[in-house]
């Protein structure tokens, strides 16, 4: 009778040490999924730069004066609330730590979104808070951001945002 409990007590606790390790993989999140379908479209401003050839156009409006956002308050899809997601995007910093890494930030679908151009609707804005942080070289450079996702508007100096995230894992995104 003893060694059963002890059995049971030792499965128990390996079950609790093993349950992380059965954790899904983050779902790839696509930013055409964070609209609702029945949200009134709102045509961007400029088109995203995907071809680099095109960087310098948007560099070039860099001293412009900050645009107004699109849809401050646009509608967001409240099944992604606490779901572990996998997205890609820009990183537009907002807070730097002392060691040179950004710790805060938005994360954006395009380049310039937020500095550039005016900022996209606050659907398509993440509030990314990350305790280790990223440092970032190239601000071109598109990331993978994973965690969970949670439906909670945030604002900030440069852009309203309708969703936010702490990120877990934050790597360079490649093609694939």
């Amino acid at each position: 009778m003893r060694n059963l409990k002890m059995l049971r007590a030792v499965l128990a606790l390996l079950l609790l040490v093993a349950l992380p390790l059965w954790a899904a993989e983050p779902r790839p999140l696509d930013w055409a999924e964070m609209i609702p379908p029945d949200a009134p479209k709102v045509a961007p401003k400029m088109a995203p730069i995907h071809d680099l050839s095109q960087l310098s156009n948007a560099l070039a409006a860099e001293s412009a004066p900050a645009a107004r956002q699109q849809s401050p308050a646009a509608p967001v899809v409240k099944a992604l609330d606490g779901q572990q997601v996998k997205l890609p995007g820009y990183i537009v910093p907002l807070e730097v730590s002392d060691e040179g890494r950004t710790t805060e930030f938005l994360l954006v679908p395009y380049y310039g979104a937020c500095i550039h151009v005016p900022p996209p609707p606050s659907n398509q804005i993440v509030h990314v808070i990350s305790e280790i942080g990223v440092k970032i070289e190239e601000l071109y450079q598109p990331y993978w951001i994973e965690g969970p996702m949670l439906v909670k508007a945030s604002s900030s100096e440069l852009a309203e945002a309708g969703y936010q995230m702490e990120a877990e894992k934050i790597y360079a995104y490649e093609l694939q």
